[in-house]
C-alpha cells in the first residue's frame, strides 16, 4: 500500500507569502521539515530567535571538535581513529607525512576521502592519480591503494559501510549541472604507474569488521596493464563544483548534494554569490532537521553563518532542536558586505543518530553550545 503525507497546507496567522523572503517585521523564520529539506515542511515566523536559549543541558546538544589539536601522525589509514559513526558511515581524520610503504584495502565499505591539506600521488589497482588540497578522492571497497606523500596531508575521511557511494539525481537542472562528468577525474596506467611494478615483497593491510588481516605478496600486486568497466576511483576537486544559486531564495542544503551514500548524503559548500533580492533571507534559515544528524567538516574561508569557527573544524547538530546563524550572522541577515560567501566546507547528513567517540571528545569545544548568546 502505498502513502503520502497530508498535502493540504494551511496558514495561520502573520506569515511570509513565501519562504525565506519578505518575513512579518520583528519576526524570525524557523523551518520544520521532514526527509532533510524533501519532504513536507512548515514555516513558523517568531517574535523571538529560535536559538535564544540561556541553557542547555544533556547530550542533545549542538557540539564542536577542532581536527588541529590533533598532533600524532599516522603512517597508514588505518590507524585513524573514528570519530563519529553509526551503523551506515564512519568518519576518520588522517594526518599523514610519509608515504606508505605498504598497500591498504577496505573490505568494509566504499571511502571519500577529502584532501583538507598537502599533495600526494595515489597508486590502486586501476593505475596512478595526482591528488591535492580540495580533492574529494573515492575509493571503491576492496580496492588497494597507497599514498605516496609530496606534502605533508590532512584528511577527512567518510566510509561507506551499508551500500555504495552514488550520484544525485540533478532533474530539471540537466546533467552538466553542479558538476560536468568531464571533470571527473580517474586513475592511469601510465609511465608513473608502470615504474612501479616490481618484483619486490609487498604488504598489504586489509580491513574488515574493523580489523586487519596482513597478505603479503613476492611482487607489486598493483601489476595491472589494463582495465576497462564503469566501476573506479574518482577524483573531484571543489573548485569544479558549480553551486545552485537563487537570487531570491536562500537554497536548501541538499541543493549542494555532492555524494549519495546509504541513508546518508555528502554536500560540498563552495563560494557562491549572495541573494540581491532585498527582502530575501542572505543566511541559513533556523530550522528543525528532524529526521537527519547533520555534520558540517570547515575547510577554508569565512564561515559567514557561524562564528569562532576557523578551517580543520567539525560540528554536530543532532536531531532534536532548533539551530541556524550565530547572533552576529543574523545581523546580516538581510545585508551582506560582500557580493558573494567565501567559505568551503563539506556537510555529512545522516539519516541514523550518530555516536561522537572518544578521539572526538578528546578535541572538543565544549562551550560551542554556548556560541548563540548574544
Amino acid at each position: 500500500m502505498n502513502s503520502k503525507w497530508f498535502g493540504f497546507p494551511k496558514r495561520q496567522g502573520k506569515v511570509a507569502q513565501q519562504a525565506h523572503l519578505g518575513l512579518p517585521e520583528n519576526t524570525y523564520e524557523r523551518e520544520v521539515g521532514k526527509e532533510g529539506f524533501f519532504g513536507p515542511v512548515t514555516h513558523f515566523y517568531h517574535q523571538h530567535k529560535p536559538t535564544g536559549w540561556v541553557d542547555f543541558e544533556g547530550d542533545n546538544r549542538p557540539r564542536a571538535f577542532d581536527t588541529n589539536v590533533f598532533k600524532s601522525c599516522q603512517s597508514t589509514p588505518w590507524e585513524a581513529q573514528v570519530l563519529l559513526k553509526n551503523n551506515s558511515v564512519k568518519v576518520r581524520f588522517l594526518s599523514i607525512e610519509t608515504s606508505m610503504d605498504h598497500l591498504v584495502r577496505n573490505a568494509d565499505g566504499d571511502d571519500v576521502l577529502f584532501f583538507h591539506k598537502g599533495a600526494a600521488e595515489v597508486f590502486c589497482d586501476y593505475g596512478h592519480m595526482h591528488i591535492s588540497e580540495g580533492d574529494y578522492l573515492l575509493i571503491p571497497k576492496g580496492t588497494m591503494w597507497r599514498l605516496h606523500i609530496s606534502e605533508p596531508c590532512q584528511v577527512l575521511m567518510i566510509e561507506s559501510t551499508n551500500g555504495h557511494y552514488q550520484l544525485p539525481d540533478k532533474g530539471l537542472l540537466g546533467p552538466n549541472a553542479i558538476v560536468d562528468a568531464a571533470v571527473y577525474r580517474t586513475p592511469e596506467i601510465n609511465a608513473t604507474f608502470q615504474a612501479q611494478y616490481s618484483e619486490d615483497t609487498w604488504t598489504v593491510m586489509v580491513k574488515r569488521l574493523q580489523k586487519l588481516s596482513r597478505i603479503e605478496y613476492p611482487f607489486n600486486p598493483l601489476d595491472a596493464v589494463g582495465w576497462r568497466g564503469d566501476l573506479m576511483p574518482v577524483a573531484l576537486n571543489w573548485r569544479d563544483i558549480s553551486p545552485v544559486m537563487s537570487h531570491r531564495f536562500h537554497v536548501p542544503p541538499s541543493a549542494h548534494t555532492t555524494f549519495l551514500g546509504n541513508r546518508f548524503v555528502i554536500c560540498t559548500f563552495v563560494p557562491r554569490l549572495f541573494e540581491t533580492d532585498p527582502a530575501a533571507l542572505k543566511v541559513p534559515f533556523y530550522h528543525n532537521n528532524d529526521d537527519y544528524d547533520e555534520v558540517l567538516f570547515y575547510h577554508a574561508g569565512n564561515f559567514f553563518s557561524r562564528d569562532n569557527i576557523h578551517p580543520g573544524m567539525i560540528t554536530l547538530h543532532p536531531t532534536g532542536f532548533t539551530h541556524g546563524p550565530h547572533p552576529k550572522a543574523m545581523n546580516n541577515a538581510f545585508k551582506q558586505k560582500n557580493a558573494m560567501t567565501e567559505e568551503v566546507a563539506v556537510m555529512i547528513d545522516t539519516r541514523d543518530p550518530l555516536e561522537v567517540c572518544g578521539a572526538a571528545e578528546d578535541v572538543e569545544w565544549s562551550d560551542y553550545v554556548h556560541s548563540w548568546k548574544e
